[in-house]
């Protein structure tokens, strides 16, 4: 038997099961001398080395039989290089497909096309129009879920996936229940005197509504609680500022989502939530372009995501169900109202004055915190808003994987929006389609994905990521098992300047490598890791996942490492969730830049996709974690001895800690040793590196009643941010410490790292654990 190395081709056929080659595009052929007359492109080398082997066997020298034999090699090594050479130069020349569809299985030298030749060919085929063009295609109307607006955008992207001819196109429907502000009830607020009757009747937008607050009314007095943060409202009790029966007025930002700032406000005793722009938070100013002050945001108020009535359970046929409702569903009525209603009741109030840091900009306010009127009076609220069912439509293409297609890398899109959604729809959708299209041609140019592109676009993410959280809901067994990574798209570019990326750690590396790659869409000539550095360096981009983003429940909830990354400026980008964020906004806002930083956001994105898609073994850091860790063991460390005194020993975490740490090591250590170019093992070895994520979900709690059981990005008693903020009453505050409660959450933690660490660790023979009792 020889073995023959042949170039790949495109134009090639072979078998369906054959291994594809390496990352040098180069294959092993073994053939038998009977099939050597058709090896392929080497037959006319092979024939003349059996010459020469022929002449040798009928006298020639020993000594010249090696020099030959020399000489052969170096040829053929001299000719494989050429020829890998030619056919980059030969793809990289390739036309565009005008037709861009049509994604037809190409044979496997598709597979054999070098990682530098399919960054050139992405570079090459992504436009800046299409992005700009579908940005303002979304965003001409309001389209929210269950309209007829929506539907008919829905109908469009359906079919834009459909003309790409990709391998697969569905559509997934379910029925959620949304809040809307009911037609003929509108919700209100006045100020009234002591007995009750109104003073003042505050006019209100019928259409500006906090999705999901509870309805009915609230009646108090008026306390300013700045971003209504935790700090915020500790630093009201320590002024002796009681909030209770209240209402509250919080500021828009501070890294506090509405439904964050409601559920604080709901713990402190409040009877109900105002929230509105501050000036000083988001730009105003009339000389340039920003949000007037007659203008309120959005956002809902629900704590956690997907459909509140089916929580831990997909929305597919709820009625199925018993009726029960998240426990993140607010109690107390929440309004979001202008930046001028807000100026006429705290320039009203009495009381303490604020900290400094607390001062905003609305004219004619002092800074107090109240909660008395100088007039005496009170506000009400009221909110009449109505639940409904409504019918979502999430829709889906793919292009099947070559190698390991129920390996799934999955790219997705909120597609609807309260208001017309440039930001907040439009840029994730157009970036998504213009993805989708641009690995349709890839693959019809040659490119041969191992793993499976699934694009999808999401319905009701305005009310909490429902329709991607249905669908993570209804799939859950399946994707825990061949989900490898997701990319959320959704406020892709709210600027041009600073790129932030909500990430699991396990894809920073991905990540890192993919900013050396792309040109930054403001500096030209400069990547954007390079640009970064000179800023303070790039790991300024990296950030934690949030409760609003589109990938945090693919991570804490699903156990998939996620990540949304997003182009802004040091000036807020103004108009998101308002009336006002139109596409000729936001193209002025980026200065007539709206298409180049959709592309070079997209070519980022497509930067880590095509890694993920190409390389055999997937590229994410397993060992991250063990340094998350590390770092709260030091801050338990600080607290060893009077954790000991309490009976409580942190030798239980750092016992877990290093042996998830070996076991992520040993990991790494057996990939890096091993024949990558077999399946088998690069199968083995990418199976247990997708459920790293996946052992970080809490099996000691239920998914129904705490659904983000995710230990490092979760919410609940179990998650090291519960733990951590439990520690530091050791010191800030001895009396509230909850020796019971600490133990516990202690026990929640440890033992699902040292499940992940068990399971890291393979065999049950590989795991050594000695349970050593300390009185």
């Amino acid at each position: 038997m020889t073995a023959y190395r042949t170039q790949s081709s495109s134009a090639s056929d072979v078998d369906d099961g054959e291994e594809v080659g390496g990352a040098q595009g180069v294959e092993l052929r073994f053939v038998t001398s009977e099939d050597e007359e058709e090896a392929g492109p080497f037959s006319d080398i092979t024939a003349l080395v059996q010459r020469y082997r022929r002449g040798y066997r009928r006298g020639c020298m020993k000594p010249c039989v090696g020099g030959v034999l020399v000489f052969t090699a170096a040829f053929l090594l001299a000719y494989a290089v050429f020829s890998g050479r030619l056919h980059c130069s030969l793809m990289g020349g390739q036309e565009e497909e005008e037709e861009r569809g049509g994604a037809k299985a190409p044979s496997e030298g598709g597979a054999g096309l070098y990682l530098g030749e399919l960054r050139v060919m992405m570079k090459r085929l992504l436009q800046d129009e299409d992005i700009q063009n579908t940005v303002s295609l979304v965003s001409r109307a309001p389209h929210p879920p269950g309209s007829s607006e929506g539907t008919a955008l829905a109908s469009e992207i359906l079919q834009r996936f459909r003309q790409l001819q990709m391998d697969h196109t569905w559509t997934e429907s379910l029925y959620a229940t949304l809040q809307f502000p009911h037609k003929s009830q509108r919700s209100s607020l006045r100020l009234v005197d002591f007995e009750g009757l109104t003073s003042e009747l505050i006019p209100l937008n019928p259409s500006d509504f906090c999705p999901y607050s509870a309805t009915g009314s609230a009646t108090g007095g008026l306390v300013y609680a700045n971003y209504g943060r935790p700090e915020d409202f500790n630093w009201l009790r320590g002024a002796s500022v009681s909030v209770v029966g209240s209402v509250v007025v919080m500021r828009v930002g501070g890294g506090v989502s509405f439904a964050e700032k409601v559920w604080l406000a709901e713990r402190n005793g409040a009877g109900g939530a105002l929230i509105y722009p501050d000036p000083a938070d988001i730009p105003q100013d009339p000389r340039r372009l920003g949000l007037n002050t007659h203008t309120a945001v959005s956002e809902h108020v629900h704590l956690g995501s997907g459909d509140p009535f089916t929580p831990g359970f997909p929305s597919f046929n709820h009625t199925q169900f018993p009726p029960i409702q998240s426990s993140g569903l607010p109690i107390i009525p929440a309004l979001p109202i202008t930046a001028s209603l807000a100026a006429k009741l705290l320039s009203q109030l009495s009381g303490p004055s604020c900290p400094p840091s607390w001062r905003g900009r609305l004219p004619y306010v002092r800074c107090v915190v109240g909660p008395e009127f100088s007039s005496g009076r009170r506000v009400q609220m009221t909110v009449h808003n109505t639940m409904k069912p409504v019918l979502l439509n999430n829709i889906f293409s793919s292009l099947e994987g070559r190698v390991e297609p129920d390996q799934y890398i999955i790219l997705g899109a909120q597609r609807d929006s309260l208001g017309p959604g440039a930001v907040k729809s439009g840029v994730g959708t157009a970036i998504l389609l213009e993805l989708a299209r641009t690995f349709t041609a890839m693959v019809n140019n040659g490119f041969s994905p191992r793993r499976s592109l699934l694009f999808v676009s999401w319905d009701a993410g305005d009310f909490g990521n429902v329709g991607a959280t249905e669908w993570l809901e209804g799939y859950l067994s399946m994707l825990q098992l061949k989900a490898v990574a997701y990319f959320s798209l959704d406020q892709a570019v709210t600027g041009d300047d600073i790129l932030s990326a909500y990430t699991s750690p396990l894809l920073v590396d991905l990540l890192d490598s993919a900013i050396k790659q792309v040109e930054h869409p403001k500096h030209a000539g400069q990547t954007i890791h390079s640009q970064a550095e000179r800023e303070g360096g790039s790991w300024r981009i990296m950030k934690p996942l949030y409760l609003n983003s589109g990938a945090y429940s693919f991570t804490a909830f699903a156990g998939v490492p996620a990540m949304e990354l997003r182009f802004t400026e040091e000036r807020a980008y103004p108009f998101l969730n308002t009336p006002l964020d139109t596409a000729s906004r936001l193209q002025e806002v980026l200065g007539g830049r709206l298409g180049m930083t959709g592309r070079s956001l997209g070519e980022l994105v497509g930067e880590m996709v095509l890694r993920l898609a190409h390389d055999h073994i997937l590229p994410l850091r397993i060992t991250s974690y063990a340094q998350t860790v590390l770092q709260f063991s030091v801050q338990l460390n600080k607290h060893s001895a009077e954790l000991q005194r309490r009976g409580l020993s942190p030798q239980w975490v750092f016992s877990a800690r290093g042996d998830y740490s070996r076991a992520a090591e040993t990991l790494q250590r057996a990939i890096d040793n091993s024949d990558l170019h077999e399946h088998s093992t690069t199968r083995f070895y990418n199976t247990r590196i997708m459920k790293v994520e996946y052992y970080f979900l809490s099996q000691y709690v239920s998914a129904v009643e705490t659904p983000f059981r995710h230990i490092i990005h979760g919410r609940g008693n179990h998650t090291l941010s519960a733990l951590t903020e439990h520690l530091t009453l050791l010191t800030s505050d001895p009396g509230r410490f909850d020796e019971g409660r600490f133990r516990r959450q202690l026990a929640l933690f440890t033992w699902t790292l040292q499940g992940a660490a068990n399971a890291l660790s393979g065999d049950v023979w590989s795991i050594h654990n000695t349970h050593i009792y300390m009185q």
